[in-house]
């Protein structure tokens, strides 16, 4: 944690008292809009948040834990908050849910929301942010984990996995088994900073290899079982020649696996399927479908405890980078 800014630190910066700054910052019909803007600018450039919390309370944090995921539609980021609340459940401290709908500028607004109420901790998915939300989290008066990723820059204690080896791993594994005319399919592209690192490491797996993708598919909507099971179909009539299909999401290679049912392929042998994230929703499945573990839990779980040890005794920021599994099923 970094010393903690007020309402001092933004009016001094524009020349006027607290008492207007304030009243700028809440949107006062008396304080005029030039004066307003220059605050609310002032306010971003630092990275000072308003408190909304009252009276006597001004000082202090609320037992609240925030966390920012890009979505709850999909399986993935329920399992990251279980984690969380499995820890947070023994402590005075409750979690949160803000959504940036894998959208930065959202994620600004929801951050920027929920500090001023002065949680306990903060955990944010993924490291890309726009420069503004990077300087709310350095100035956070809480502590803050990025979670998910470690293949960037994070700005506070940060536990994920490398995308890029996660997909790089991947690829070696297809290429060992002998696919060479190779698909990609994947959806929230290019909103999901994630799924382009763990591109971009398969791609460069391929390429060691004097291998390049025939063909590829990029959606920007969510992954849903019928959009696999359509976008398969897209693709395998596009290029029929395919032996294998990388996915972005295990949600879509069983829409493809779908699809490849109903069209009378045999699993490898026809085409071979590899998803990501070992999602509940392979299990029962007549086929394992290859797969790769995100330790999305185990990220959730490693968080938590972080942000309660922090506040417990402020060390030196953590970084802690998991490593992914990957299961090969019978679809390779």
């Amino acid at each position: 944690m970094t010393k903690r800014l007020n309402l001092k630190d933004v009016a001094d910066l524009v020349g006027v008292s607290e008492m207007t700054a304030s009243r700028a910052l809440r949107g006062a019909p008396d304080v005029s809009e030039k004066t307003r803007l220059k605050v609310e600018e002032a306010a971003r450039s630092i990275g000072y948040v308003p408190n909304r919390i009252a009276g006597s309370l001004s000082s202090q944090s609320v037992n609240l834990v925030a966390v920012v995921v890009p979505s709850l539609n999909s399986y993935v980021f329920p399992e990251v908050l279980s984690g969380i609340s499995s820890v947070l459940k023994d402590s005075p401290l409750k979690p949160v849910v803000g959504v940036s709908g894998y959208d930065l500028d959202e994620e600004e607004g929801v951050i920027r929301e929920m500090l001023s109420w002065r949680p306990s901790g903060l955990v944010v998915a993924g490291l890309e942010h726009t420069d503004n939300t990077r300087q709310m989290l350095q100035s956070a008066h809480c502590p803050v984990v990025e979670v998910m990723d470690t293949d960037g820059d994070p700005v506070g204690h940060c536990v994920g996995i490398s995308h890029k080896e996660a997909g790089r791993a991947m690829g070696r594994q297809i290429l060992e088994r002998g696919f060479r005319r190779i698909g990609f399919i994947g959806t929230k592209m290019p909103q999901d900073f994630r799924a382009i690192k763990r591109l971009d490491g398969f791609c460069e797996a391929l390429n060691e290899a004097g291998v390049s993708l025939l063909d590829q598919e990029h959606y920007s909507g969510d992954s849903t079982i019928q959009t696999g099971r359509d976008l398969t179909a897209n693709l395998l009539a596009r290029s029929p020649d395919l032996d294998c299909l990388y996915y972005s999401s295990d949600v879509m290679t069983v829409g493809g696996y779908m699809h490849c049912l109903a069209a009378g392929l045999s699993i490898p042998t026809d085409i071979a399927l590899a998803g990501f994230n070992n999602l509940q929703i392979l299990e029962g499945l007549p086929l394992s479908l290859a797969t790769t573990d995100a330790c999305r839990r185990e990220i959730g779980v490693r968080a938590a405890e972080i942000i309660l040890s922090d506040l417990a005794n402020e060390g030196p920021r953590k970084f802690e980078q998991m490593q992914p599994k990957i299961a090969l099923g019978e679809s390779l």
